[in-house]
Parts: structure tokens; sequence; C-alpha cells
């Protein structure tokens, strides 16, 4: 991460707090020291605009639009132009959950070869971020409409399920697959912040006549 200069580490759930102590690269122990921790995906990438998961992509299926590095990466740099983003690892071990998985807008994978795609984490995340730092071509900055956070759509996700579940059409038995489901429909919808308070409000008056 300090090599190609994102510093901001973020981590939910550490297995051990010595992660803190751990001898890394010269000069890159501020970027451990200063990581922030979390409860969960979601209290993680609350202020972020667009998220994104990484994944091997070859015996899930996430439901969700998974594009190569390479075409990924200029549309990563350019939205980091306007506003924050999260890029999503998982463990070495289980990579990322579909609960994960229902937090982001789409998904990413570094092509490798069919019979070994699995890559060590640290070396995964260089290449990421390598790709991204390539600065060299990118676009340059232009106005655009400030995007919705994640804490929002989460926000319109939780109104959405709550209204689906008044007026009948989702059970209220639907667990976990309900929820996740909804949040992947919300977050393909790339709404922009105005647009988020507006379908919130919507759902509000909607929900109310509900309840009335």
């Amino acid at each position: 991460m300090s090599n190609f200069g994102f510093l901001r580490l973020r981590v939910v759930n550490p297995y051990e707090l010595a992660f803190r102590e751990a001898r890394s690269a010269v000069g890159a122990q501020p970027v451990l020291a200063q990581a922030e921790e979390y409860k969960s995906v979601a209290e993680a990438v609350a202020d972020c605009s667009l998220v994104v998961g990484t994944t091997a992509g070859a015996r899930r299926q996430p439901q969700l639009a998974l594009r190569r590095l390479a075409e990924a990466a200029p549309e990563l740099r350019h939205h980091l132009q306007s506003g924050q983003v999260a890029l999503l690892f998982g463990s070495e071990k289980r990579g990322l959950s579909n609960q994960d998985f229902s937090h982001c807008q789409w998904l990413m994978r570094i092509p490798t070869r069919v019979e070994h795609p699995s890559m060590n984490l640290g070396q995964a995340v260089a290449v990421c971020l390598y790709e991204l730092a390539r600065t060299e071509h990118a676009s340059p900055p232009i106005a655009r409409p400030k995007p919705a956070t994640a804490e929002e759509l989460e926000r319109m996700s939780a109104l959405l399920l709550q209204t689906l579940r008044a007026s009948g059409y989702v059970k209220p038995r639907t667990g976990a697959s309900g929820e996740e489901k909804v949040r992947r429909l919300v977050r393909r919808l790339n709404l922009q912040a105005a647009d988020a308070e507006v379908w919130l409000g919507m759902l509000r008056q909607i929900l109310w006549k509900l309840s009335a």
C-alpha cells in the first residue's frame, strides 16, 4: 500500500491485535499503526461511494458484474477524483463471502491461468494498487454529481426491505438472503447522493401510508 501511495487501511474483525506490530517493509509501519478497525463491512465502507470486491471468480456465483483488473482500473481512478473508493480483499483461505459481496457495486479479478486462479493476498493487493497508481493515461478531473455513499445506500436498503415486508411483497421470515438481494439491487442503481435522498423520502412516505 505504501509503495503505491495508498495509506488508509481498514480492517474488519482482525484476527489479532498484533497486526499493528507486524514487521513490514521499511517506511510502511505507519500504515499498520494507523489502520482503522471496524466490526462489519457496512461500517468500514459507510463513507465510500464506490465499493468493489475482489475475487478469483473461479467457483463462486456472486450475482454481480465481474470485471478484469485492466478494464476496471480506469473507472476506479476516475471515481477517485470525485469520491471515496473501497477495494475489499478477503482472507487468503476463504476470500469474501456472499454477504460481503452484497455491499459491492461490482467485482474485480486479476486474470490468472485457469489451473491456478488464487493469489497470495499481499501479492494480489500489490498488483491491484500498482494498476490503480498508473496515472499517466488517466483522464483529467471533470465535474460529476456526488455519488451516494455506502451508508446512504445501506439506509435505503434497510428502508426498502422494511417497506417490502410491510406491503406483503417480502415475507417477514425472509432472512439474510432477502437482505442481500435488496442490497445488491440498490447498489446496481448507481445512485447519486441527491437521488438517494429522494428515494428515502418516497419510501418513508409509502411506509407511513402502509402503517396508517
